[in-house]
């Protein structure tokens, strides 16, 4: 049975601020709906993703900004930094990760730059919502057998 991933669930603060940001940002606003007793919905697509991101009122019980290491893919990690930089995020350099299987929690490990073979999956840049949920953007040019 295929099983593929729907949705993320991330906790904001401040929703409007949120919605925002991911609309600044290019994506595509799926749903926004609010009930009387303060609960609200919102769902935003990145561009190209099956899978939506999913805040709001009363729709997570985590903390506003602990959603960590949140993946995004893209094939051109530098034309995406640019863009990103263009709407308006506060995006990071691209690095890669020193020992070049996957990067690391926090910011340990990383150098600067992609990856010195540009490597499908070796290069990275990341980024923060408003409420500090934790974004990183992953190069891929070519998928490995499978995926």
């Amino acid at each position: 049975m295929d099983m593929k991933l729907e949705v993320v669930v991330i906790p904001v603060s401040d929703v409007d601020k949120a919605k925002a940001f991911y609309e600044q940002l290019g994506w595509r606003m799926d749903a926004d709906f609010a009930t009387e007793n303060g609960f609200r919905v919102v769902q935003v697509t990145p561009p190209g993703s099956e899978a939506a991101v999913i805040f709001g009122s009363g729709v997570s019980a985590g903390e506003p900004g602990s959603a960590q290491g949140l993946h995004l893919v893209v094939t051109d990690i530098e034309a995406a930094r640019e863009e990103l930089v263009a709407k308006g995020a506060d995006v990071s350099e691209v690095w890669h990760d020193a020992d070049g299987v996957f990067h690391h929690a926090g910011e340990a490990n990383r150098v600067s730059g992609p990856h010195p073979e540009r490597a499908s999956y070796g290069s990275y840049l990341s980024f923060n919502d408003p409420d500090g949920n934790g974004w990183i953007v992953q190069e891929v040019v070519t998928r490995a057998p499978g995926r």
